[in-house]
């Protein structure tokens, strides 16, 4: 089997590798604190509670929470960890647009993440710290919510989705699943994993989960709920209305100080810009950075923009003034949704965020709301990474020994050992004789094009057109002899496609593919204890868990 090992997974976002790794001593600015060092936890625990009555109601909080998780599922524990909310108890919090069946595993590494984080506050701190899982309901994108994908009996890579129904594009938790299309997801779920002693009670669970769920939202927190309740994990949709009531005094003051949030995100992408860095979101000036639940349109989810003293949709065939916006913010809040800038002040204000658990692609984006912090008296909460994990199944692992393939092979150039490989089994050395006898026909022919092109100028390009043919056809020749002698090997090619299958799907990272229901199908709980079980670092990283 193979031992322990560290991989570093690539980060693409250069400004994110910078903060995690601390390179880069200017970005220090654009975040503020910094997760590795203990002294800006207790700075901002100390800040929390200086600014205390900045925040929304903490009990009135703890009341829509309750009220949301009780619809859900609630543990004891996520009961007692709202009950340290309404004391005022601070909270780790990350959140993720829900998905079919979760959506991938990476969905996951930011719950344990979350749950890791606040359990390492607490101890450092000595006060209770809560981890609270956001669920971004009110985005509308439901081509990023409405699918999964699993492995199935074959050992192949399937996608499993859901279309979107008739009528608005309103947010993903605003679009209803009806008791038939949850009945028609199982059966093709059932369908595409393979046989396994926890396949029934999984299925039985995510039925159950599925009956009490009208939403793809619904049964996204359902599932997280039975994973995560055990450990304290308070759920929260952005698109609740008990929350939206919580939000208003909020949006009021977003609306209000617009113009200068907005001068803010825009000197905010120029000094990102101006660092060296691209910029990970859209900062368009006139941009409200708030979106509207369309009224007139049965609540189609509609981007803010400013026209002189008015807001409008993007076409200008809606418009607003600015107090009928404040009156909407004041009697139906549930109208007024976040966008990804202003969805870290939104949250700042409800929660006392100790720190948000980001992945890399948010860290580099939130650099961009640092000077909107800072316009309305705020600052933004401690950035940590979320952690990275594959998993490996014992399988795999011992196909991987067999094949003497470390992680970083399989990661970075799978296909490449696989030919190697093969091309060590070749006992009949196809390459080696065909490119003899091409490189022999060359030496042979030029000469006779040669001749030709002596006798007529023209005849030169033709020759090599006609030498390229016939070295394309000794080639195709050569390719159908190798595959006719790698058919003997087809057991080992099966074997290095499920490794890459398992681990790389499509290409792509594990996390940012795969969905829980492989690995849960697959181990009932087992996978998700070896997981909370990882070595956790505040700076975040990738651990590789073998199962």
């Amino acid at each position: 089997m193979l031992t322990k090992e560290s991989y570093e997974l690539p980060i693409a976002q250069p400004l994110t590798e910078a903060y995690m790794k601390q390179s880069d001593g200017r970005i220090r600015e654009l975040y503020g604190y910094h997760s590795g060092n203990e002294q800006d936890w207790v700075r901002r625990l100390n800040s929390l509670e200086e600014h205390a009555g900045r925040r929304a109601d903490k009990s009135k909080l703890a009341d829509a929470l309750r009220a949301y998780n009780q619809r859900i599922g609630v543990s004891n524990e996520t009961m007692s960890s709202i009950d340290l909310i309404a004391e005022g108890s601070p909270v780790v919090i990350g959140g993720q647009q829900a998905g079919l069946w979760t959506g991938p595993l990476l969905v996951i590494h930011k719950a344990v993440t979350i749950i890791q984080a606040a359990k390492s506050a607490s101890q450092q701190l000595g006060r209770q710290v809560v981890p609270v899982f956001w669920i971004a309901g009110e985005d509308h994108d439901w081509d990023e919510a409405n699918h999964a994908y699993v492995i199935t009996a074959e050992q192949e890579l399937r996608k499993l989705s859901v279309a979107r129904p008739e009528g608005p594009r309103t947010s993903v938790s605003g679009t209803a699943v009806t008791a038939e299309t949850w009945k028609q997801l199982l059966q093709e779920l059932e369908q595409a994993l393979p046989h396994s002693e926890f396949k029934p009670q999984m299925l039985e669970k995510l039925a159950e989960l599925a009956r009490q769920s009208g939403s793809l939202s619904d049964l996204f927190a359902g599932i997280l709920a039975q994973l995560f309740g055990s450990a304290g994990m308070v759920l929260v949709d952005a698109d609740d209305p008990g929350l939206r009531k919580l939000e208003s005094p909020m949006f009021a003051r977003l609306l209000r100080h617009n113009d200068e949030l907005e001068r803010a995100y825009l000197e905010s992408a120029d000094r990102v810009k101006s660092l060296g860095y691209t910029l990970q979101a859209d900062v368009v000036p006139g941009s409200a950075n708030l979106f509207l639940f369309h009224p007139e349109r049965g609540g189609e989810r509609t981007l803010l923009h400013k026209n002189g003293e008015s807001f409008q949709d993007r076409k200008g065939l809606s418009s607003w003034t600015k107090e009928e916006l404040m009156r909407m913010a004041e009697e139906r809040p549930e109208l007024l949704s976040n966008n990804v800038l202003t969805r870290p002040l939104m949250q700042d204000y409800l929660f006392p965020v100790l720190g948000t658990v980001l992945g890399p692609g948010e860290i580099a984006y939130w650099a961009l709301t640092g000077g909107a912090f800072r316009a309305l008296g705020m600052e933004m909460p401690i950035i940590v990474p979320r952690m990275s994990f594959t998993l490996i199944e014992g399988t795999i692992a011992k196909n991987m020994t067999k094949y003497e393939l470390s992680f970083a092979d399989v990661i970075e150039r799978i296909e490449t050992r696989k030919e190697a490989w093969l091309k060590q089994q070749d006992n009949m050395n196809v390459e080696q004789k065909f490119g003899a006898v091409k490189q022999a026909f060359q030496e042979m022919y030029q000469p006779l094009i040669d001749m030709a092109a002596s006798v007529q100028a023209g005849l030169a390009k033709l020759g090599e057109t006609n030498m390229a043919k016939i070295l394309e056809q000794i080639s195709y020749m050569e390719a159908k002899t190798s595959d006719a002698n790698n058919k003997q090997f087809e057991a080992a090619i099966r074997q290095f496609d499920r490794i890459a299958t398992a681990i790389v799907p499509s290409g792509k990272p594990q996390e940012r593919v795969l969905s829980v229901v492989v690995y849960w199908n697959r181990y009932g709980d087992a996978w998700l204890e070896k997981l909370m079980e990882a070595p956790y670092s505040r700076t975040g990283g990738h651990e590789i868990v073998y199962l």
